[in-house]
């Protein structure tokens, strides 16, 4: 049902703070996500293997209190300690003359990186579970070390697939986003755009902004913005205004089958555009909302398991994305390289 083998957002970087475990269901599987004294983060499967009870339910002990000499997780149940790399380091019930090699018993660990403010888990398939990541977690450009300035984030109830092709839907702005701030039902008109494949996905390549989009106009000057979208669910806008850029960056990461989690990140080097934060974050939130009341009006009609249509020009993304899942599936599994099946092409539309 989802797409192994790769990055995931996980976590917004401040939000986890320093000895904190958070557990989360990513597709499907339970995960504590936490970040030792040292402020290194990790991942684990959120199962104690003695008797199933979630390690984040426990303690997180730094290396000089664990008295194992390395940073420890807890199980509340019965004592048991794991290191931050799944390995058990101590069974409190044992006594001595009971020969058991404790450091054979391992929880899953999943590979973690925090990168720009974002912590990213590599979800591999259980049978290549102990391989290392082949590929980094995607980057926001000219933003090396920085942070978010403004996030929000939302659930929707529905599959990752209705998520993400929600997301690089061109069609729907003047009907979902109907508003003031951003489009209007008499402002749709024809548009053409280029496209070209990138790494793991695809491109909107560098062009002027639709001159029916009021929210670039804040921008002043003449924007430019190109729009990448990467497997699993990466979508990231890079606007160049001038001597300016501003990133807007959306992750969507699967929970489980029936609930998507919508991530919404903006970098920017404007400092004006920080004054703003208060309003922008309302325009966010409402903007998600928007998206998420469709996604989840469209569940009344999936119920039914209809058959659906992807007409051109306006749905070849979301074809390029099934396309493009596939193609990762059978390169993961045949052992391959992974072989983009997107075209340069130009695409049009009336939006």
């Amino acid at each position: 049902m989802f797409l192994k083998d790769i990055w995931y957002f996980a976590l917004p970087g401040e939000s986890l703070k320093k000895g904190d475990m958070h557990h989360k269901v990513l597709l499907g599987e339970p995960v504590v996500i936490g970040r030792d004294a040292e402020g290194a983060p990790f991942a684990l499967r959120d199962i104690c293997p003695h008797r199933g009870v979630p390690l984040s339910s426990g303690q997180l002990y730094a290396k000089e209190k664990s008295g194992c000499g390395k940073a420890a997780l807890e199980c509340p149940y019965h004592g048991w300690k794991f290191g931050t790399d799944g390995a058990c380091l101590e069974i409190p019930s044992l006594v001595p003359g009971q020969d058991m090699d404790v450091g054979r018993i391992k929880v899953r660990r999943y590979p973690v990186r925090e990168v720009q403010g974002n912590i990213w888990i590599y979800m591999a398939a259980e049978s290549r579970a102990e391989a290392e990541p082949e590929t980094a977690p995607p980057l926001m450009p000219g933003f090396e070390g920085a942070a978010p300035n403004l996030r929000e984030a939302m659930t929707f109830a529905c599959h990752i697939d209705h998520a993400v092709i929600g997301l690089m839907d061109p069609a729907h702005g003047p009907f979902v986003h109907r508003s003031w701030w951003w489009r209007t039902g008499g402002s749709i008109h024809e548009k053409a755009k280029d496209f070209a494949p990138a790494p793991q996905g695809f491109s909107m390549v560098a062009h002027r902004p639709s001159k029916n989009s009021f929210a670039y106009k804040i921008l002043g000057g003449a924007p430019v913005t190109e729009i990448t979208f990467q497997l699993p669910g990466v979508r990231i806008e890079n606007i160049q205004a001038g001597r300016h850029r501003v990133v807007g960056f959306t992750a969507v990461t699967p929970v489980d089958e029936n609930t998507t989690e919508i991530t919404q990140s903006f970098y920017w080097t404007m400092p004006a555009l920080s004054l703003l934060k208060p309003v922008a974050r309302r325009f966010i939130r409402a903007f998600l909302k928007q998206d998420g009341d469709m996604v989840n009006l469209q569940q009344k009609g999936l119920k039914f398991e209809p058959r659906l249509m992807l007409i051109n020009d306006s749905d070849v993304q979301a074809k390029w994305y099934h396309r493009l899942k596939k193609e990762w599936a059978d390169a993961k599994e045949a052992g391959r390289d992974f072989e983009n099946p997107v075209q340069p092409v130009t695409l049009r539309w009336r939006s």
